[in-house]
């Protein structure tokens, strides 16, 4: 008798547990911001681009490839963000995961000139996949408060309206 009632109590914690997780998926922000962890990359240029450049500025950090259908249906959206709020602190910072090799920086130059990118683009280095958690797919972007904190992740393509009101609930905040 004990053994069935502590399956139920199992069965209905599961449940319980499965229903809440939509909720916390859908929420715009983490409940505990996590702070974000420093970077060092090499920009399309050679320039070296830090996290640190970004102090009270609100990030979004978005790693894609150039092969990447949803990346590229994203990079849109993101162009349109970046003139719309740069005055008012939002920077994007796309991070290319594609492979290195001779003609990697071309071809992305080339990719950015073909979407009309207004924003940097950095190359990817495992040290920061892996300060970041890995990457499960791409695109995988991360949404920095003013505080270098994450306040958000996601993973794979989100309608730019739909993002574009994560972004405004951390550069505007309601009072």
């Amino acid at each position: 008798m004990t053994q069935a009632i502590s399956k139920t109590a199992a069965a209905f914690l599961v449940a319980l547990a499965l229903l809440a997780a939509p909720a916390a998926v859908l929420r715009a922000q983490p409940a505990h911001a996590a702070a974000a962890p420093s970077w060092t990359l090499k920009d399309v240029d050679g320039n070296t681009v830090t996290s640190g450049q970004f102090k009270g500025k609100v990030l979004v950090l978005d790693f894609w490839a150039t092969w990447c259908g949803p990346c590229k249906s994203e990079i849109p959206g993101y162009v349109a963000l970046q003139k719309k709020y740069g005055a008012d602190g939002l920077v994007i910072v796309g991070v290319s995961v594609d492979d290195e090799g001779p003609g990697r920086t071309a071809l992305v130059k080339k990719f950015m000139q073909s979407l009309g990118i207004n924003y940097t683009v950095v190359f990817v280095s495992d040290d920061v996949v892996g300060a970041f958690g890995g990457l499960d797919a791409i695109p995988t972007t991360f949404l920095i408060d003013r505080d270098g904190n994450v306040r958000d992740k996601k993973v794979g393509a989100e309608p730019a309206a739909e993002y574009e009101r994560k972004i405004l609930a951390v550069l505007k905040p309601a009072a």
